[in-house]
């Protein structure tokens, strides 16, 4: 099945966090992990974040930046188009009244949607939110021990 990989899990594959290294086998067992733009705009305003809140130098950043700019001229990723009909039938998720559906996991879910994709993600919320819609999705976790 194609995997439609969110920004929480591009967050953790390319920022050190305590998901890093599950994000990263789960990457990699990925035949062709699908992402659009939406992601990629997301992950550069997230690793700006984190150079403000100094828990990334600006080289740290930088590296980061040009890594992920690599992985998708190499190929890594298969980029979807976000389509004007991914727009409508996010807005008619939202247009529902219920839930807690935020407006880009709306479109998060309307492209992975259109690709007919799961969706890889490490948002609790978003998980819910594809679970209630009847959308297949992965939720990365830590497994906590007993």
């Amino acid at each position: 099945m194609i995997t439609y990989v969110d920004t929480s899990v591009l967050a953790a594959y390319y920022c050190p966090e305590p998901l890093s290294i599950l994000a990263e086998r789960t990457l990699r067992r990925l035949s062709s992990p699908v992402i659009s733009e939406l992601p990629l705009v997301e992950l550069t305003s997230a690793i700006s974040r984190k150079i403000r809140e100094r828990t990334l130098s600006r080289e740290e950043g930088g590296r980061i930046l040009t890594q992920i700019d690599a992985h998708v001229e190499e190929g890594y990723y298969r980029i979807m188009p976000v389509r004007p009909r991914d727009y409508r039938v996010a807005r008619a998720w939202l247009g529902q009244l219920w839930g807690t559906l935020r407006t880009l996991d709306a479109l998060h879910l309307a492209i992975a949607e259109s690709a007919e994709a799961s969706t890889l993600t490490a948002d609790k919320r978003l998980a819910a939110e594809a679970r209630s819609l009847g959308m297949s999705v992965k939720l990365l976790a830590r497994h906590r021990r007993q």
